[in-house]
């Protein structure tokens, strides 16, 4: 008989995945009873047609495709509630099912033409074995139609679009439910690849809603945070194309994004405006603080892509004074950091910057997830992936191998970020 599953998706360093299928059976079941090898799960991942997608094999081998389906392997299976909470018995039975990047088919995520979207995903759960209940054994269930999706790791985020007529932007945004008059703002730019007409993807598609944790607000005294979405890409000057004049077409639209947001929500403290993003956001976070230096409390670019040769002498002197907080990966194979970090860190020291520090990771690791590569060792994530340890907080040497100090204390990026203000 088929039945309907719901799933639960977990936004990882490494993009959102499914990493639960949790199926509803006809009576109460108890622990004992749910073993990993009595089910098997196999899924696709399909477009609008319902034809299996042909995706990339990584991320780097974009022509490289294959169908996007196959069986998954079972990790454990336990009763729980309809969120997938383990339980001693339950009218429901969740899978924790492998995920990560050397199990892609659980990615909610892909770009089949250049842009993370979310794919549909079909799952069919079969049972290889019965099951006993208070309702008498159960054999022969099949589950293989979905009855929705959880994403606690998106709760409290909303979207919307800008009003500015030119070029109105969507974006998605968090308000802190923390005490207090005033809150920070925390304005996250993303990467090429989250450009689009989904808000959503721009803070799950990387591990923007880590800002929202708990940690990471508390340290803020509760933050706002405001993703701002392209329907392009950043670097985009109005050619379409990427090229290096260190120019783009959405810097008006994001300022009044920016401004629009701040003006619906009093509750901002316009002192402690902070700007970040990776990649192409990181690009986009260097043009607004050269284009509007005096209006940010701090900036902190990751893997940025703007080439130090467009910097002017007279514009680097404009932001001497901002507090900045670079991180990139020597390893990059996609942001050369010699001709953009690198070069502009060292202009901004000598031309007197006392509050600008740059984290230069040899490697960009897996250390928080367990995932692993073929040869079990920790996985090595691509070179350009420096925004994971930003938003884990792991950031905390600088240039010359030191620990950042403020106050007279050894402080991470996020913390050095909290303590700025105009």
């Amino acid at each position: 008989m088929s039945r309907g599953y719901y799933t639960l998706t977990r936004v990882t360093d490494y993009g959102p995945y499914v990493t639960k299928v949790i199926l509803p059976v006809p009576g109460s079941v108890k622990a004992e009873e749910t073993l990993p090898e009595k089910f098997s799960v196999y899924v696709e991942r399909m477009d609008e047609k319902g034809d299996a997608l042909l995706l990339p094999k990584s991320w780097m081998a974009r022509d490289d495709r294959e169908p996007s389906r196959g069986y998954i392997p079972v990790l454990a299976a336990y009763p729980s509630d309809i969120e997938g909470n383990r339980a001693d018995a339950g009218e429901f039975v969740t899978l924790e099912t492998a995920y990560g990047p050397m199990t892609q088919l659980s990615s909610r995520i892909s770009a089949p033409n250049g842009l993370n979207v979310y794919v549909k995903m079909r799952y069919t759960v079969t049972q290889t074995a019965k099951l006993e209940s208070d309702a008498g054994a159960l054999g022969g269930l099949c589950w293989d139609y979905p009855l929705g999706d959880f994403c606690p790791d998106a709760e409290g985020f909303l979207n919307s679009t800008s009003s500015y007529a030119p070029e109105p932007l969507n974006y998605g945004y968090f308000v802190p439910q923390t005490p207090g008059e005033k809150h920070p703002l925390i304005v996250w730019l993303h990467g090429a690849g989250e450009g689009g007409v989904d808000a959503t993807i721009a803070y799950t598609a990387n591990k923007v809603t880590a800002f929202a944790g708990e940690k990471i607000q508390k340290s803020f005294g509760g933050a706002y945070i405001l993703v701002p979405q392209t329907k392009t890409f950043w670097m985009n000057d109005g050619s379409g194309q990427y090229g290096q004049s260190g120019k783009s077409m959405y810097v008006e639209a994001l300022k009044a994004c920016i401004d629009e947001f701040v003006e619906k929500n009093p509750a901002v403290d316009r002192s402690r405006i902070y700007i970040g993003g990776d990649s192409n956001g990181g690009f986009m976070t260097m043009r607004m603080i050269l284009d509007y230096p005096d209006f940010f409390a701090a900036a902190f670019p990751v893997c940025e892509a703007l080439y130090d040769g467009t910097i002017t002498d007279e514009a680097l002197e404009k932001i001497v004074h901002l507090p900045i907080w670079f991180t990139h990966a020597k390893n990059d194979p996609v942001v050369k950091p010699e001709t953009t970090v690198e070069a502009t860190y060292r202009r901004l020291i000598d031309a007197g910057a006392r509050n600008v520090h740059f984290t230069f990771w040899p490697k960009i690791e897996d250390i928080h997830e367990g995932f692993r590569g073929p040869d079990g060792k920790p996985f090595e994530y691509l070179g350009h992936f420096a925004w994971i340890p930003v938003f884990n907080d792991d950031c905390r040497l600088d240039y010359d191998g030191r620990p950042v100090t403020a106050d007279g204390k050894e402080v991470s990026l996020l913390e050095w970020l909290s303590m700025q203000t105009k």
